[in-house]
Protein backbone atom coordinates (compact mmCIF):
# COMPACT_ATOMS: atom_id res chain seq x y z
CA UNK A 1 0.00 0.00 0.00
CA UNK A 2 2.80 2.77 0.94
CA UNK A 3 4.49 1.82 -2.51
CA UNK A 4 1.01 1.94 -4.24
CA UNK A 5 0.80 5.28 -2.97
CA UNK A 6 3.90 6.55 -3.34
CA UNK A 7 3.30 6.40 -7.30
CA UNK A 8 -0.01 7.86 -6.97
CA UNK A 9 0.75 11.01 -5.89
CA UNK A 10 4.03 11.03 -7.92
CA UNK A 11 1.78 10.36 -10.73
CA UNK A 12 -0.43 13.23 -9.93
CA UNK A 13 2.31 15.51 -10.04
CA UNK A 14 3.34 14.36 -13.38
CA UNK A 15 -0.03 14.14 -14.86
CA UNK A 16 -1.13 17.33 -13.73
CA UNK A 17 1.66 19.63 -15.62
CA UNK A 18 -0.03 18.06 -18.99
CA UNK A 19 -2.95 19.02 -19.20
CA UNK A 20 -3.85 18.30 -17.58
CA UNK A 21 -5.53 18.54 -17.86
CA UNK A 22 -4.68 17.25 -19.48
CA UNK A 23 -9.23 10.87 -23.00
CA UNK A 24 -10.18 7.24 -23.75
CA UNK A 25 -9.54 5.86 -27.09
CA UNK A 26 -6.16 4.16 -27.59
CA UNK A 27 -3.25 6.62 -28.12
CA UNK A 28 -3.52 5.79 -31.76
CA UNK A 29 -6.76 7.18 -32.65
CA UNK A 30 -5.84 10.66 -31.16
CA UNK A 31 -5.21 11.80 -34.92
CA UNK A 32 -6.15 11.65 -38.57
CA UNK A 33 -3.99 9.08 -39.75
CA UNK A 34 -1.48 10.87 -42.05
CA UNK A 35 -1.61 10.84 -45.82
CA UNK A 36 2.32 12.01 -46.15
CA UNK A 37 4.64 12.83 -43.49
CA UNK A 38 7.05 14.93 -45.89
CA UNK A 39 7.85 18.41 -45.49
CA UNK A 40 6.16 20.62 -47.89
CA UNK A 41 8.55 22.31 -50.54
CA UNK A 42 8.36 25.91 -49.17
CA UNK A 43 7.70 25.44 -45.25
CA UNK A 44 8.16 28.01 -42.83
CA UNK A 45 11.30 27.65 -40.73
CA UNK A 46 11.04 26.12 -37.44
CA UNK A 47 11.16 29.65 -35.92
CA UNK A 48 8.75 31.19 -37.63
CA UNK A 49 6.29 28.32 -36.76
CA UNK A 50 6.67 28.35 -33.28
CA UNK A 51 6.79 32.34 -32.90
CA UNK A 52 3.28 32.11 -34.51
CA UNK A 53 2.63 29.70 -32.23
CA UNK A 54 3.35 31.80 -29.34
CA UNK A 55 1.85 34.52 -30.81
CA UNK A 56 -1.61 33.01 -32.00
CA UNK A 57 -1.89 30.90 -28.34
CA UNK A 58 -1.55 34.43 -26.84
CA UNK A 59 -4.29 35.95 -29.01
CA UNK A 60 -6.24 33.11 -27.84
CA UNK A 61 -6.15 32.95 -24.24
CA UNK A 62 -6.60 37.06 -24.46
CA UNK A 63 -9.86 36.58 -25.85
CA UNK A 64 -11.47 33.58 -24.14
CA UNK A 65 -13.01 34.75 -21.03
CA UNK A 66 -15.21 31.84 -19.69
CA UNK A 67 -15.85 28.77 -20.78
CA UNK A 68 -17.66 25.09 -18.95
CA UNK A 69 -17.06 22.05 -19.73
CA UNK A 70 -17.65 18.43 -18.03
CA UNK A 71 -14.59 15.96 -17.82
CA UNK A 72 -14.78 12.37 -17.11
CA UNK A 73 -11.49 11.32 -15.28
CA UNK A 74 -10.52 7.31 -15.41
CA UNK A 75 -7.94 5.29 -13.84
CA UNK A 76 -7.07 1.75 -13.64
CA UNK A 77 -3.85 0.21 -11.98
CA UNK A 78 -3.22 -3.55 -12.50
CA UNK A 79 -0.51 -4.91 -10.46
CA UNK A 80 1.26 -4.68 -6.88
CA UNK A 81 -0.54 -4.51 -4.03
CA UNK A 82 -3.81 -5.18 -5.43
CA UNK A 83 -6.09 -3.97 -8.93
CA UNK A 84 -7.85 -0.87 -8.87
CA UNK A 85 -10.10 1.55 -10.60
CA UNK A 86 -12.01 4.32 -10.60
CA UNK A 87 -13.70 7.15 -12.43
CA UNK A 88 -14.70 10.61 -11.59
CA UNK A 89 -17.11 12.99 -13.42
CA UNK A 90 -16.22 16.50 -12.89
CA UNK A 91 -18.08 19.62 -14.30
CA UNK A 92 -15.24 22.56 -14.34
CA UNK A 93 -16.16 26.60 -14.85
CA UNK A 94 -13.12 28.35 -16.58
CA UNK A 95 -12.88 32.79 -16.34
CA UNK A 96 -10.12 34.49 -17.11
CA UNK A 97 -7.26 34.76 -16.74
CA UNK A 98 -6.94 32.03 -14.19
CA UNK A 99 -9.72 30.92 -12.31
CA UNK A 100 -11.22 27.76 -12.20
CA UNK A 101 -13.93 25.98 -9.93
CA UNK A 102 -14.62 22.26 -10.23
CA UNK A 103 -17.62 20.41 -8.60
CA UNK A 104 -17.85 16.70 -8.26
CA UNK A 105 -21.09 15.10 -10.34
CA UNK A 106 -20.19 11.99 -9.60
CA UNK A 107 -17.60 9.41 -8.69
CA UNK A 108 -16.99 5.83 -8.13
CA UNK A 109 -14.36 2.90 -7.58
CA UNK A 110 -11.59 3.12 -5.36
CA UNK A 111 -11.90 5.75 -2.76
CA UNK A 112 -7.91 5.65 -2.73
CA UNK A 113 -7.65 6.63 -6.16
CA UNK A 114 -9.96 9.20 -6.09
CA UNK A 115 -8.78 11.45 -2.81
CA UNK A 116 -5.23 10.52 -3.93
CA UNK A 117 -5.20 10.98 -7.21
CA UNK A 118 -8.35 12.45 -8.67
CA UNK A 119 -9.22 15.00 -5.97
CA UNK A 120 -5.43 15.80 -5.95
CA UNK A 121 -4.69 16.50 -10.03
CA UNK A 122 -7.81 18.70 -9.21
CA UNK A 123 -6.10 20.98 -6.32
CA UNK A 124 -2.32 20.36 -8.42
CA UNK A 125 -4.18 22.09 -11.35
CA UNK A 126 -4.69 25.02 -9.54
CA UNK A 127 -2.02 25.84 -8.39
CA UNK A 128 -0.46 25.21 -12.20
CA UNK A 129 -2.51 27.71 -12.95
CA UNK A 130 -0.98 30.87 -11.58
CA UNK A 131 0.87 32.81 -13.84
CA UNK A 132 4.47 32.09 -12.50
CA UNK A 133 3.90 27.98 -13.29
CA UNK A 134 2.24 28.43 -17.01
CA UNK A 135 5.11 30.66 -17.76
CA UNK A 136 7.68 28.14 -16.82
CA UNK A 137 5.33 24.93 -18.41
CA UNK A 138 4.26 26.60 -21.64
CA UNK A 139 5.35 25.68 -25.06
CA UNK A 140 7.73 28.37 -25.83
CA UNK A 141 11.73 28.44 -26.75
CA UNK A 142 11.96 30.02 -23.32
CA UNK A 143 11.40 26.30 -22.47
CA UNK A 144 11.87 23.94 -24.94
CA UNK A 145 14.08 23.86 -27.67
CA UNK A 146 12.04 23.37 -31.33
CA UNK A 147 13.58 21.11 -34.62
CA UNK A 148 10.84 20.08 -37.60
CA UNK A 149 10.47 16.85 -37.93
CA UNK A 150 8.12 16.85 -40.58
CA UNK A 151 4.43 17.81 -42.10
CA UNK A 152 1.42 15.80 -42.66
CA UNK A 153 -1.49 16.26 -44.87
CA UNK A 154 -4.74 15.16 -42.89
CA UNK A 155 -8.55 15.09 -43.66
CA UNK A 156 -8.87 18.45 -41.35
CA UNK A 157 -5.66 20.24 -42.82
CA UNK A 158 -2.20 20.33 -42.08
CA UNK A 159 -0.20 20.06 -40.05
CA UNK A 160 3.63 20.44 -38.65
CA UNK A 161 5.84 17.85 -36.37
CA UNK A 162 8.02 19.52 -34.06
CA UNK A 163 10.40 17.66 -31.93
CA UNK A 164 11.12 19.24 -28.96
CA UNK A 165 13.24 18.88 -25.77
CA UNK A 166 13.10 20.49 -22.55
CA UNK A 167 15.87 23.39 -21.44
CA UNK A 168 15.79 21.95 -18.27
CA UNK A 169 15.26 18.36 -16.07
CA UNK A 170 11.72 19.18 -14.83
CA UNK A 171 8.87 16.44 -14.84
CA UNK A 172 6.45 19.08 -16.02
CA UNK A 173 7.77 19.67 -19.37
CA UNK A 174 7.86 17.17 -21.91
CA UNK A 175 10.42 15.44 -24.51
CA UNK A 176 8.81 14.38 -27.55
CA UNK A 177 6.60 15.60 -30.63
CA UNK A 178 3.89 17.88 -31.30
CA UNK A 179 1.90 18.48 -34.18
CA UNK A 180 0.84 22.10 -35.11
CA UNK A 181 -2.26 23.05 -37.12
CA UNK A 182 -0.70 24.75 -39.93
CA UNK A 183 -3.73 27.37 -40.36
CA UNK A 184 -4.18 28.02 -36.19
CA UNK A 185 -1.33 27.82 -35.06
CA UNK A 186 -2.45 25.83 -32.21
CA UNK A 187 -1.51 22.51 -30.98
CA UNK A 188 -3.86 19.75 -31.78
CA UNK A 189 -1.49 16.83 -30.44
CA UNK A 190 0.92 15.95 -28.04
CA UNK A 191 2.62 12.54 -27.67
CA UNK A 192 5.68 12.21 -25.54
CA UNK A 193 7.19 11.61 -21.81
CA UNK A 194 8.04 13.55 -19.28
CA UNK A 195 11.13 15.51 -19.11
CA UNK A 196 12.18 14.15 -15.99
CA UNK A 197 11.13 10.97 -14.61
CA UNK A 198 9.15 11.99 -11.84
CA UNK A 199 10.11 9.06 -9.35
CA UNK A 200 12.40 5.84 -8.89
CA UNK A 201 9.17 4.04 -8.53
CA UNK A 202 8.10 5.11 -12.14
CA UNK A 203 10.24 3.20 -14.53
CA UNK A 204 8.35 4.90 -17.75
CA UNK A 205 5.61 6.86 -18.66
CA UNK A 206 4.22 7.74 -21.78
CA UNK A 207 1.74 10.70 -21.95
CA UNK A 208 -0.33 11.38 -25.37
CA UNK A 209 -2.98 14.60 -25.58
CA UNK A 210 -5.15 15.51 -27.79
CA UNK A 211 -7.16 19.12 -28.86
CA UNK A 212 -10.26 19.50 -30.29
CA UNK A 213 -11.34 23.35 -32.13
CA UNK A 214 -14.24 24.80 -30.02
CA UNK A 215 -15.20 27.89 -32.29
CA UNK A 216 -12.31 29.84 -32.53
CA UNK A 217 -10.29 28.03 -29.62
CA UNK A 218 -8.28 25.01 -29.45
CA UNK A 219 -9.47 23.27 -25.84
CA UNK A 220 -8.22 19.76 -24.65
CA UNK A 221 -10.22 17.05 -25.88
CA UNK A 222 -8.73 13.77 -24.76
CA UNK A 223 -5.20 12.56 -22.21
CA UNK A 224 -4.03 9.46 -21.56
CA UNK A 225 -1.03 8.69 -19.34
CA UNK A 226 0.72 5.33 -18.98
CA UNK A 227 3.07 4.65 -16.41
CA UNK A 228 4.92 1.46 -15.57
CA UNK A 229 5.94 0.75 -11.97
CA UNK A 230 9.36 -1.07 -11.37
CA UNK A 231 7.81 -3.14 -8.79
CA UNK A 232 5.71 -4.80 -11.79
CA UNK A 233 2.16 -2.67 -12.14
CA UNK A 234 0.87 -0.71 -14.63
CA UNK A 235 -1.20 2.41 -14.29
CA UNK A 236 -3.04 3.82 -16.82
CA UNK A 237 -4.87 7.44 -16.22
CA UNK A 238 -7.26 8.87 -18.57
CA UNK A 239 -9.49 12.51 -19.31
CA UNK A 240 -11.98 12.92 -21.70
CA UNK A 241 -13.36 16.46 -22.04
CA UNK A 242 -16.77 16.98 -23.26
CA UNK A 243 -19.81 19.23 -23.66
CA UNK A 244 -17.51 22.34 -24.29
CA UNK A 245 -19.48 25.92 -24.14
CA UNK A 246 -17.88 29.33 -24.78
CA UNK A 247 -19.85 31.56 -22.52
CA UNK A 248 -17.89 34.71 -22.85
CA UNK A 249 -15.31 35.30 -25.84
CA UNK A 250 -14.14 38.07 -27.86
CA UNK A 251 -13.68 37.76 -31.59
CA UNK A 252 -9.79 36.56 -32.28
CA UNK A 253 -8.07 39.69 -34.46
CA UNK A 254 -7.12 37.33 -37.03
CA UNK A 255 -10.78 36.11 -37.75
CA UNK A 256 -11.80 40.07 -37.83
CA UNK A 257 -12.72 41.39 -41.04
CA UNK A 258 -10.87 43.77 -42.58
CA UNK A 259 -12.38 47.75 -42.39
CA UNK A 260 -13.57 48.42 -45.54
CA UNK A 261 -11.80 52.17 -46.93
Amino acid sequence: MANFRCYALTSLLLLSSGFASAGQPSPQDYASPPTSHSVPDTPLPVGQIVKKLQERNAERAAALDQYAATRIYRMQYRGFPSDRDAEMTVSMAYHAPNSKQFSVVSQSGSKFIIDHVFNKLLEGELEASNEENRRHTALTAENYDFTLAGYEAAPDGGRYILDLAPKTKNKFLYRGKIWVDAKDFAVVRIKGEPGKNPSFWIKKTDVEHSYVKIGDFWLPAENHTESLIRLGGVATLSIAYENYKILKAEPLPSSKAPSKP
